[in-house]
């Protein structure tokens, strides 16, 4: 009989980092709109509204890492979840821009704690056989909420008083989260080495852990390169026609990505990692320059399938590697360790890709991607890859 994977803490710890995710894009595709209608400013400052989100949760991965090895992840979590519901509040007060800008760049710091202390439990509750197809189920709850949270808040804006909704919906979902606490029965023992004062060698390793550093580094520029994607397929889509295509884009994205994953997950278990990585990058470089070239709206939603096999089967397989390349008493720093770097490029990329636009345009920088790509693969293998083995 097979480790058992789909615990009730498993369920309900994804349940919590669906939710959170949900509410980062639900608000992250609106939230600027909504700046600029009621505080009349610039679209400059609209776009700082909406991108702080980014580097509040930022911040947030970088203290838990350390707040985990002291407190543990369970009641990280809960304080997260709690101070998540409270900035959910103060959404509803309109004092002034600069308060909506703290209320963003606070609960981003909850995100990246919430979405870190989460990722922590998992870590330790999978079992060690089968912890790629684990983490591959659970960051399953990342995909959906990338293509439902955007959704939803496009439909609720086209509401009269569509800000109060969304408003509103963002505290009812922290209240399901906080509820949701309530079925979480962790065993204390499981977390003792995380909750002990670690000696370290280093100041990098008050905060990260070094040893995920070099497959972080690989999803910083895979995150990178799917940035653009993100940011601007709605602008891209104008520009070449191709806007009806573009509306179900990241629904085939998220489609290819759920049916290939678990598979992905159990291969790599079975087998080691470097059997999916080294494919995946190849597709998502296949991916992105069909994407770069589409003038038909298959040519787009294929370029979507190939993105998500690629580019949405190496993330989950990259945090798993993360994961197992340290000690369990280090899970904490190495889920923090990950996201801060992907976050970094997934986060910042449209900023710099941005100031290139008006030079080379849409296509041009989509093609830029590619060889970015394609350079990571020989880079995994130097820094992963060829002692891959060491970790199964």
């Amino acid at each position: 009989m097979k480790d058992k994977i789909w615990s009730k803490n498993f369920i309900v710890i994804s349940l919590i980092n669906f939710l959170s995710i949900l509410m980062f894009y639900l608000l992250i595709v609106t939230i600027a709109s909504y700046a600029i209608e009621t505080y009349h400013v610039s679209t400059s400052i609209a776009g700082l509204v909406s991108s702080i989100y980014v580097i509040g949760a930022l911040i947030g991965r970088l203290l838990t890492g350390r707040l985990i090895g002291k407190l543990g992840p369970s009641k990280i979590l809960r304080i997260g979840v709690i101070l998540f519901f409270i900035s959910a509040c103060f959404y509803f007060i309109e004092i002034h821009i600069g308060f909506l800008l703290v209320n963003r760049f606070i609960q981003g710091v909850f995100v990246g704690i919430i979405g870190t202390a989460a990722g922590t439990i998992v870590a330790h509750i999978l079992p060690a056989t089968r912890k790629g197809e684990g983490i591959g189920y659970y960051s399953l709850s990342v995909i959906l909420a990338t293509a439902i949270g955007p959704f939803i808040g496009i439909f609720l804006m086209k509401l009269e008083n569509g800000n109060d909704y969304i408003f509103g919906l963002n505290v009812l979902l922290s209240l399901i989260m906080i509820g949701a606490l309530a079925f979480i029965r962790l065993d204390r023992e499981q977390f003792h080495s995380n909750q002990q004062e670690q000696k370290e060698e280093s100041f990098l390793a008050k905060f990260m852990e070094p040893k995920s550093i070099p497959i972080s580094f690989i999803a910083l520029l895979m995150g990178f390169a799917y940035s653009g994607v993100m940011s601007f397929l709605s602008f891209y889509a104008k520009e070449v026609n191709l806007v009806e295509a573009a509306s179900v884009f990241f629904i085939v994205y998220a489609v290819a990505t759920i049916f290939t994953r678990p598979f992905c997950g159990r291969l790599m278990d079975a087998k080691g990692p470097n059997l999916i990585v080294y494919p995946c990058l190849v597709i998502f470089a296949a991916g992105m320059y069909l994407f770069s070239q589409a003038s038909s709206g298959w040519m787009l939603l294929l370029s979507a399938a190939l993105i998500g096999l690629g580019f949405g089967n190496f993330n989950s397989i990259a945090q798993t590697i993360a994961v197992k390349v340290t000690e369990p008493h280090r899970f904490g720093f190495a889920t923090s360790t990950y996201y801060i770097f992907y976050d970094l490029g997934l986060g910042f990329g449209p900023y710099l890709l941005g100031l290139f636009v008006p030079f080379a345009g849409y296509r041009s920088i989509f093609l830029w991607m590619v060889p970015i790509i394609i350079i990571s693969i020989p880079l995994y293998a130097v820094l992963h890859g060829r002692k891959a083995k060491l970790y199964l």
